[in-house]
């Protein structure tokens, strides 16, 4: 009998666990769905600027436009009470975004009531501030290095003014380097309206072939013109590889207030190589003591990051991994530093190496953004080692520290992407 209670206590315990364990795994699920749908709500002063994106395949050849469902012209206000707006987000997959205008063009737009006097002076002060914004946004992404040419690229941008929507046609490529052993590539476009990279879109893949036709068309729903002028559209062309990672064989920044979207606009543009060493610089130091066998790291400042939030600033800080061979073994983290580009570290990282084991090990210093929602990006890294560093710099740096003992030796390197 007591056999036949003991065993009963603990099929009702287990059955009390296994409900906590799925109400734990419900709520965390629904924390996690909850935090994805959280961005930044516009305030009451601005423009509610959600958007959906949306890719059809069309034959440009037919001449028949894409079917797409009409889009109704909100009459009620653009700001509705948060319920509504996460029922909204829930069931079209609408992101609200808080986007600065960037930019005035001379562009067809609907005409407004006038205000008063000290209405007009105020926006008067707005359009200097955002023709400036303009400038660095155009400067932010717009890379003026012609040196070389990968290949161009075709394709259209029309303006629905009813609907509000952006309408990019991807047609072409022309003339793309080959990136397999086979003398060809499989290339597909990557679309982005930076500065938003979180949301991406891309064309099919197009197999063996260097002049690739794509004809697809993607939209962009729910952009008022004012909020598009503030848009730089970027197009990547990618080589598709099944078993390592795609190569990039070129890309195309241009910034949507420099559009006529009066009419449809038809473009060919010279694809670049992708922005290399334009992740930042790094000053560090290393110093090794035989005696005590210890690694000293210190991460002085950074300079000219890339710019990874809206704001065109990032919020820095420092990863740092002790490596043997391809094994990691300790990590190490700065203080993360707001709002800026320029960020000074002055931090120093001790690490226990024999020296026997100093040609051996490695250390991968990764420069990172942080941010509150989603996973943080990495700006640029670096890595430190005898044999196989990341660059000649960083090789340089880590024999003259060998060759050095118990001094400091200070260099500044090169962040590379990843």
């Amino acid at each position: 009998m007591a056999s036949i209670i003991l065993i009963a206590c603990l099929a009702i315990l287990g059955l009390i666990i296994a409900i906590a364990l799925f109400l734990a795994g419900g709520y965390l699920w629904w924390r996690h769905k909850r935090s994805q749908l959280q961005f930044i709500e516009p305030n009451e002063d601005e423009e509610s600027s959600s958007y959906s994106l949306r890719a059809a395949q069309d034959i440009v050849d037919s001449g028949n436009p894409p079917s797409k469902p009409q889009v109704p012209v909100a009459s009620a206000p653009a700001i509705t009470n948060p319920i509504q707006n996460n029922i909204n987000r829930k069931l079209n997959g609408f992101l609200n975004l808080r986007t600065p205008l960037i930019g005035s063009g001379s562009l067809p737009t609907p005409t407004k009531k006038s205000n008063t006097s000290t209405g007009s002076s105020a926006n008067d002060g707005t359009s200097k501030d955002t023709a400036n914004k303009s400038i660095s946004m155009t400067d932010m992404y717009l890379d003026t290095d012609s040196s070389e040419n990968v290949g161009q690229i075709h394709f259209s941008l029309e303006y629905d003014f009813q609907n509000t929507t952006l309408i990019l046609k991807v047609l072409q490529g022309k003339e793309l380097p080959a990136k397999d052993l086979s003398g060809t590539s499989d290339p597909y476009v990557r679309v982005t309206l930076l500065p938003d990279k979180k949301h991406r879109l891309e064309t099919k893949i197009k197999r063996r072939t260097l002049n690739p036709r794509w004809n697809e068309t993607f939209y962009f729903e729910g952009f008022p013109i004012q909020k598009l002028q503030s848009r730089v559209l970027h197009l990547h062309v990618f080589d598709y590889d099944r078993f390592s990672r795609d190569d990039s064989i070129g890309e195309v920044f241009l910034p949507l207030c420099q559009v006529d979207f009066a009419s449809k606009q038809s473009f060919w543009k010279a694809l670049k190589p992708p922005a290399k060493d334009k992740c930042g610089e790094l000053l560090s130091s290393l110093c090794y003591h035989p005696s005590n066998s210890i690694l000293t790291l210190t991460l002085i400042k950074a300079r000219n990051l890339k710019a990874k939030d809206i704001n065109g600033k990032s919020d820095p800080y420092v990863k740092v991994w002790l490596q043997f061979g391809d094994k990691r073994v300790e990590k190490r983290k700065t203080p993360i530093f707001t709002c800026t580009l320029n960020p000074v570290f002055n931090e120093s990282f001790s690490f226990n190496v024999p020296w026997e084991k100093i040609r051996e090990c490695s250390l991968d210093v990764m420069v990172m953004d942080f941010d509150n929602i989603g996973r943080n990006e990495l700006i640029g890294r670096i890595l430190l080692a005898g044999k196989n560093g990341s660059g000649a710099s960083e090789t340089k740096h880590w024999q003259d520290m060998i060759s050095k003992p118990k001094q400091t030796v200070v260099q500044w390197h090169r962040l590379k992407p990843e």
